[in-house]
């Protein structure tokens, strides 16, 4: 089986990586065709186009940055799907349940099987083929997708048609999104004690107020806080805040209320405004603590 991979941004690039490694065929585009050379060293083939990628693979695999990037990379003439008949297509972006609908209804009608598959995870997780994957599709459709899923994802769940993958992957978001400003807050209650930022962590850690996602990241957040700065970017404030507006607008597709994320929004909002846009996660805690808390305290 040959993948191809369509936008190798930083998900994209560590999902081709983990395939390489794990010996699967993999040709792979992107807008910036240098952007892809490290992928050629490693293995990759490179196409010119969209539509050559298609043409070239058994499976095509996305995960874009929103729905807004569907077109320029499925439609037009040199497009996925100018090329996508007869084969699987499996879209792993987080966005909302009915974009992936639409999105597949286009697939199918050029002769392509649809399969969403959004995924929990990063960077790290996606090199390592331990993502979580929430998958959507018709259940022969999804089957075939499972083997090369299963390279990259720890586990996968069917969680029903297209379109049940994205909510799902929302659900699982909304809580994370929460937690990310809610540590910010709790963090300002006991930042005049002058503690260690390893410390604080470990404390965290150890209680009930810990999700998870501290006991991963909790090292890169200590140390974005000893640092004052947070690292490199896996997933940066402003997919947050995309994020957490799909969330709402879902919401309110559905009659329901969003207060929490909601407020959530207004602090993302806030931070991309005092210029955090293109910061790490483990940034937004930082930069409540340290300013957007005594601004938001102001206004």
């Amino acid at each position: 089986m040959r993948a191809g991979i369509a936008g190798t941004g930083r998900m994209g690039a560590a999902i081709a990586e983990r395939l390489i490694a794990e010996g699967v065929a993999v040709t792979v585009w992107n807008r910036t065709p240098a952007r892809a050379d490290a992928l050629r060293a490693r293995g990759a083939d490179v196409a010119a186009t969209p539509r050559d990628l298609a043409r070239s693979v058994d499976v095509v695999i996305t995960i874009l940055s929103d729905a807004a990037a569907f077109e320029s990379v499925y439609g037009g003439a040199d497009g996925l799907l100018a090329g996508i008949a007869g084969r699987l297509v499996v879209e792993m972006s987080t966005v909302r349940p009915q974009e992936q609908r639409s999105l597949a209804g286009r697939i199918a009608a050029a002769g392509g099987t649809p399969v969403e598959c959004p995924v929990g995870g990063t960077v790290g997780p996606a090199r390592e083929g331990k993502l979580f994957g929430f998958a959507g599709g018709e259940p022969d459709a999804v089957a075939h997708a499972r083997p090369l899923l299963e390279k990259l994802c720890r586990r996968i769940e069917h969680v029903g048609p297209i379109g049940a993958g994205a909510a799902m992957k929302l659900a699982i978001n909304l809580p994370l999104m929460v937690y990310w400003q809610a540590l910010g807050e709790a963090w300002g209650l006991i930042d005049t004690l002058g503690l260690e930022p390893e410390r604080v962590v470990s404390i965290l850690a150890d209680t009930s107020g810990a999700p998870a996602m501290l006991k991963n990241r909790g090292p890169a957040i200590a140390q974005a806080f000893a640092a004052g700065r947070a690292g490199a970017p896996s997933v940066d404030i402003v997919t947050m805040r995309k994020d957490v507006r799909a969330m709402i607008d879902e919401g309110a597709a559905l009659k329901r209320a969003m207060p929490v994320a909601s407020a959530v929004l207004a602090a993302f909002d806030a931070a991309i405004r005092a210029g955090q846009g293109a910061s790490d996660c483990t940034g937004m805690p930082l930069w409540w603590v340290r300013d957007g808390a005594r601004s938001s305290a102001g206004n």
